[in-house]
């Protein structure tokens, strides 16, 4: 956690003190912002405290809408940061799961409920959607859509998550992406056609989920390939962070391959709630080491695996171990 101050120390005017009142009173919604836009919440401190620095640089005298224009300075921060990231080839992970609040519900309905009621420069996602579309891209939101946005180019990623999630207008994002505006609608309309297909896949309910996940774990542990190949898409997709790459874990694509990959392993994970949805966690002692999040698709069967290890994200992972699936 950052402290709000001034680069020359203390503030020393009561306008300082009132700007950065101003800046505290965002903070919370800037960081929901970055954490979407960059997937990590230590790169979304940096964004949002870099975003603070820049304000007290320029001062508010000239700021019409303060909502705005932070918004679109975290915007161009992170939009920065995810390039910087391309062209390092230091991706943090293949697949980002939401961080909730450590042994607590996660927070990912009220963090976009703050974003959406923001104010951010007047405009709406809304306007262009039908309200049950709508609330489905909202209700995706978590590790089913985290996988999605890790899919996405950065300037794709910043439009859809900006207007779609935040309500930026478009007149407002695109000198961000450095796009005219009829491009800068058509990055947010393709990342909104990727989610809107990741949307309709998996099945969030839980009483569904269960039993997909509950056969996996069996056939797995028993080592038996036909029954795992029963439970796996053919295209089914296996994600592993860079973490889990190192111990041995594996990226792959197709049910062969993947039930290949799980053949009498997962002796150690027991059943857990990841961000509310069915998963496998490995947690000696209690404290997680390792998940397995699963994309259960519309007719039953797994369509995508993914494995994170990464203790930074591991740390903000919302985990509940179950002793069995259903209880």
């Amino acid at each position: 956690m950052f402290h709000v101050e001034h680069d020359e120390g203390p503030f020393d005017t009561p306008a300082q003190a009132a700007l950065a009142e101003s800046f505290e009173g965002q903070r919370r919604r800037l960081t929901a912002v970055a954490f979407r836009i960059l997937g990590s919440s230590a790169e979304a401190e940096d964004a949002v405290q870099e975003a603070w620095l820049r304000l007290a640089r320029h001062g508010d005298e000239d700021i019409e809408n303060l909502d705005a224009w932070l918004t679109t300075v975290v915007g161009r921060i992170c939009l920065n940061m995810l390039r910087a990231r391309a062209n390092r080839r230091e991706e943090p992970l293949d697949t980002g799961l939401e961080p909730g609040r450590a042994g607590g519900a996660p927070d990912t309905a009220g963090a976009l409920a703050a974003g959406s009621r923001g104010g951010l420069g007047g405009g709406g996602s809304a306007a262009e959607q039908g309200p049950e579309e709508h609330a489905l891209l909202i209700d995706s939101v978590g590790l089913a859509l985290l996988v999605v946005l890790d899919t996405l180019g950065p300037a794709e990623r910043l439009a859809f998550v900006l207007h779609d999630m935040f309500g930026v207008p478009f007149e407002d994002i695109a000198p961000v992406v450095e796009r005219g505006l009829p491009a800068t609608r058509q990055l947010a309309s393709r990342a909104r056609r990727r989610v809107r297909a990741s949307s309709t896949l998996p099945e969030t309910d839980i009483t569904r989920q269960r039993p997909v996940v509950e056969a996996f774990l069996t056939a797995a542990r028993d080592g038996d390939f036909e029954a795992l190949l029963a439970v796996l898409a053919p295209d089914v997709v296996l994600r592993a962070d860079a973490t889990a790459l190192r111990t041995g874990a594996t990226s792959t694509r197709g049910a062969a391959a993947v039930a290949t990959s799980f053949l009498g392993q997962a002796r150690g994970a027991f059943p857990a709630l990841l961000d509310g949805t069915i998963g496998l966690a490995w947690a000696p002692g209690g404290r997680p080491r390792a998940v397995i999040a699963f994309t259960v698709g519309l007719d039953g069967r797994v369509a995508g695996i993914d494995v994170l290890a990464d203790p930074d994200r591991l740390e903000g992972l919302y985990v509940e171990l179950r002793t069995e699936l259903g209880r």
